[in-house]
């Protein structure tokens, strides 16, 4: 009977563990329960000199409880991507439906936040998304960041 609780509490702490490849780079409390807008750092594993910075929301204890959904965040999320140096494209996607650069569990199984990149070819711009993937329905919540090439390798 331990071992089944023991899984139940680290799966339920899953979606509150902070990915291994973001950096937390800021905290804004947004209510006296807790809330708060977490905004992270991601650099681009295939794309040297570009980094992302990834805002969403982190309900708290207290909201999970009061509102009785207990294991989901929600799915608004806001990007914008700069040139934070030398730009070099490593071995990246480039076809039209690109290529996942990042993901984090927003709730227990159902949604995870991902940000994907397609490269614009045609126009020499990098293009980042964010949006929820959802097993049940999918979720028209998005944001979208670009970076110009300019001549980049």
């Amino acid at each position: 009977m331990i071992r089944p609780l023991a899984a139940a509490a680290l799966f339920a702490l899953a979606p509150l563990a902070a990915p291994l490849h973001a950096e937390t780079v800021g905290k804004v409390g947004v209510d006296w329960i807790g809330n708060d807008i977490i905004i992270e750092a991601i650099e681009d594993p295939k794309v040297q000199g570009v980094t992302c910075h990834i805002a969403y929301f982190d309900r708290s204890l207290l909201d999970r409880l009061s509102q009785g959904n207990w294991f989901e965040d929600p799915s608004n999320s806001s990007i914008a991507c700069r040139q934070t140096g030398p730009i070099k494209i490593g071995d990246i996607a480039r076809g039209a439906k690109g290529e996942k650069v990042f993901s984090e569990s927003r709730s227990l199984i159902f949604k995870s936040l991902r940000m994907t990149r397609i490269f614009d070819e045609d126009h020499q711009t990098l293009i980042y998304l964010t949006h929820a993937n959802e097993l049940t329905e999918g979720s028209a919540k998005m944001s979208i960041s670009t970076v110009p090439l300019f001549g980049s390798e």
